[in-house]
């Protein structure tokens, strides 16, 4: 700050208010001021700026003392530097003149310019003690064309839309342009009340012709409008929503008032959950969901649907058992005695469930195992899974999965749907109000494909050990810990059941059972139940043992014993007629188990009556258990074709050719003329029953060759395996099954492949000391024992 400026700034302030019209002469060299702020200032407009730095001042001294109060303003590159040197100025700045000059509190100097021309300055200042350039006025001749007269409209209707969204220009700042006719007077004012950066105003500065100066003018305005119209829509829609939550409120506030003093149930409604919810045994991931449902629930209106669905919600997931347990009964003695009470045999099941019980006693945080009892309809694999929830002190909860198509069963529906549910899983956890319930998942082979999915699929988390730990159905949306469930699963057959589900299960089959199993099953658990449903005197009605054996072997065939219970109950049903009609006691013998069911609905075709041409005894396995089948054979005029009946499978259709070919091998050339002037037809008896699978072609080509042969087959034995074109026999599947099913048709004897023999240390005792077992590997040893003439 120059010395005495006190008293000189007066002087220059009085000085400045002595304004004239005289014309201008602008001189070559004139002191100048670097502008550090972001404003530019251009020819044709009056701006003022702050004065404060010690060079400033001097300049504005110089200005006003020698040069009839003309300047050289030029803005700073970079504003934030304090003293710059020439490199930190633009070389094109404004030629202005102070109009009014007035000094601040602060010390600094507020000073109001008009600005000229435009004037480009030199390389280097005249004076140390503050900047003083030689200029060069920059000035370009242009035409008033109707193209710089259309543009000059454009601009003005562009710079109307932008003060009217801007909030920084009054509507004042248009005045001015309406009725400014020159093109380069226009473009400097719109340029001076135009949005842009230094840069950008420092480009408008720099550009001479007005026509580009518009084009780079309109193109800041348009762009700078189209932001301040999407921020005035936002502006407008973020104030809807003030003003509508505000409304809400208000009107939230008016209508709790009005509960409290109408005392209204749905305000208790909503106190009483909130103290559930607060005082309950519930995850804390349990209570957050809930209080944020109940927080909707308090805001809406009680009648409405969206208010119904909520308390549905929070009624569900609030009784839901998330902590609650039963304590397991882990005593393994106790599980035995009850197990060997309830069922018959069963060995290997119930030998695993004590395994488990034991592992359980060792530690208490083993994941429960998934288990699945594969076997025929009636051999108990459901009251096993009723016994092992007794056995463990745990609620037992059973689902039936047979035709279930829909996946929503085991998922749950999601809320957004009309009668939504929870699966059927959560649906019997809530049931059972404990989280380590056993749940029996019953014909888990029998569920469906459809369009609304793939339950199986669904089926793997809630299975998986790994995964059902935090299981989440589509309706709770909340992960529930099932790891603790005891699932049980049963099957008749493992085909149907795909092979990614079958892996998350432990695999225990229940086979048939035999007659011997099947009577001690009837005396000690089928008669005394029934009869322990009357309401009558035990004695009252006495079974004989040979009339049991008489109802196993002449009236039921079945694998399982749900057959024999119901001829057992129809039996108890009539004699407790008689008992009603005034007899004191009945006595069920073998005469009047005849009596009481009728003729013998089992008649034994097991065996025939004489050894037999062309008809031999296969064993086949079906998911009710084992079974025999008649394979016939005859020849008749004809051209060597293949006729094949009884609703055969692809399977053993492809085993009856092999069977063909390997049969012509065997008779070889010596009944060439039979195979080609006889048509061969090979039936199997039922032909309404569907029949497939791959161990029929022992039996077929024994079939064949005693037909073309007319060498009769023993009468007394039966077969199984499939053969090669070689005349090597393969191992089958389903040899107990199958064994138990000769065994029940009175065949003692059996041809079986070699390497099945292992398989028969499964077929129970009283059995295997009946029967006598062939092994074979080759066609010719099955020809050797099954045909009369090959044994002679």
């Amino acid at each position: 700050m120059p010395k005495n400026s006190k008293a000189k700034f007066e002087k220059l302030e009085k000085k400045a208010s002595r304004f004239n019209e005289k014309e201008i002469n602008i001189p070559d060299i004139l002191p100048a001021i670097a502008m550090r702020s972001n404003v530019v200032v251009f020819p044709n407009t009056v701006m003022p700026f702050y004065v404060g730095r010690e060079k400033s001042l001097y300049a504005l001294e110089e200005s006003m003392e020698n040069y009839d109060q003309l300047l050289f303003v030029v803005n700073q590159k970079d504003p934030s530097i304090e003293e710059p040197t020439e490199k930190d100025l633009f070389e094109v700045g404004t030629v202005v003149r102070v109009m009014q000059l007035g000094k601040l509190p602060d010390g600094t100097f507020k000073v109001l310019v008009e600005g000229l021309v435009r004037a480009k300055r030199s390389k280097k200042s005249l004076d140390k003690k503050y900047f003083k350039f030689n200029i060069e006025i920059l000035k370009k001749r242009y035409q008033k064309t109707k193209k710089l007269i259309a543009l000059m409209r454009i601009v003005r209707d562009e710079m109307q839309k932008y003060i009217q969204f801007s909030r920084k220009l009054p509507t004042e700042a248009l005045m001015f342009l309406e009725d400014m006719e020159d093109p380069d007077v226009f473009a400097d004012l719109a340029a001076s009340i135009s949005p842009g950066t230094l840069e950008e105003k420092q480009s408008l500065l720099e550009t001479l012709h007005p026509y580009e100066r518009l084009e780079k003018i309109l193109t800041l305005i348009t762009k700078e409008t189209e932001l301040l119209e999407i921020e005035h829509q936002l502006d407008q829609k973020v104030k809807q929503r003030i003003e509508k939550s505000q409304k809400e409120y208000f009107l939230r506030e008016k209508l709790r008032v009005i509960r409290e003093e109408l005392g209204g149930e749905e305000d208790a409604e909503i106190k009483e959950l909130e103290k559930r919810i607060e005082e309950g045994d519930y995850p804390e991931f349990v209570k957050e969901k809930a209080r944020f449902e109940l927080n909707r629930l308090e805001k809406m209106s009680p009648y409405s649907p969206e208010a119904n669905v909520i308390r549905n919600y929070l009624d569900w997931i609030l009784n839901l058992p998330w902590n609650e347990k039963s304590k397991d009964n882990l005593n393994i003695n106790h599980a035995k005695e009850l197990l060997e009470k309830d069922h018959y045999g069963l060995e290997e099941p119930k030998q695993r469930i004590l395994e488990f019980l034991a592992m359980r006693n060792l530690s208490k945080t083993m994941k429960a195992p998934i288990i699945c009892f594969v076997g025929p309809p009636g051999v108990g694999k459901t009251s096993l899974g009723k016994s092992i929830s007794k056995a463990m002190n745990r609620q037992f909860m059973r689902m039936s999965l047979g035709g279930l198509r829909d996946e929503a069963e085991i998922r749950g529906h999601r809320r957004t749907y009309v009668g939504a549910l929870p699966g059927r899983i959560m649906q019997l956890i809530r049931k059972a109000k404990v989280k380590n319930p056993v749940i029996l998942l019953d014909e888990i082979d029998k569920m469906g494909i459809s369009f609304q999915g793939d339950p199986a699929s669904a089926l793997l988390e809630v299975l998986d050990p790994e995964q059902n730990k935090e299981f989440v159905d589509l309706y709770i949306e909340l992960p529930f810990d099932l790891s603790e469930v005891l699932f049980i699963t049963t099957a008749n057959t493992l085909y149907n059941i795909p092979e990614a589900l079958k892996d998350r299960m432990e695999i225990i089959e229940i086979p048939s059972y035999t007659n011997v199993e099947k009577f001690y099953i009837a005396r000690d658990y089928i008669v005394p139940r029934a009869l322990d449903e009357l309401k009558t005197e035990k004695n009252k009605i006495l079974f004989r043992e040979k009339a049991i054996e008489r109802i196993i072997s002449e009236y039921t065939i079945e694998p399982g014993v749900r057959e024999l219970e119901r001829k057992i109950r129809a039996i108890i049903r009539k004699a407790a007629l008689e008992i009603v009609n005034g007899k004191n006691r009945v006595y069920i013998t073998e005469k009047r188990v005849k009596e009481f069911l009728g003729a013998p609905r089992i008649k034994e075709e097991g065996i025939l009556e004489k050894p037999t041409i062309g008809v031999a005894t296969g064993l086949a396995w079906t998911p009710y258990g084992g079974t025999t089948l008649f394979i016939e054979s005859i020849l008749f005029p004809g051209k060597g074709s293949l006729i094949i009946t009884g609703q055969l499978g692809e399977v053993m259709k492809e085993s009856a050719k092999i069977a063909l070919s390997l049969t012509k091998r065997i008779c070889g050339e010596k009944f060439s003329q039979v195979f080609e002037k006889s048509d061969i037809h090979i039936h199997v008896p039922e032909g309404a029953v569907p029949k497939d699978g791959p161990s029929a072609g022992v039996t077929i080509v024994t079939s064949l060759v005693s037909a073309i042969k007319k060498v009769p087959i023993k009468n007394n034995i039966a077969m199984t395996g499939e053969i090669t074109l070689r005349g090597r026999v393969l191992p089958v599947g389903g040899i107990k099954e199958k064994v138990l099913a000769a065994y029940r048709k009175g065949i003692r004897k059996i041809i079986l492949p070699k390497l099945n023999e292992y398989d028969i240390e499964k077929v129970p005792k009283e059995v295997l000391d009946e029967m006598d077992f062939v092994f074979v590997e080759d066609i010719d040893e099955v020809l050797k024992e099954a045909l009369v003439s090959e044994n002679k």
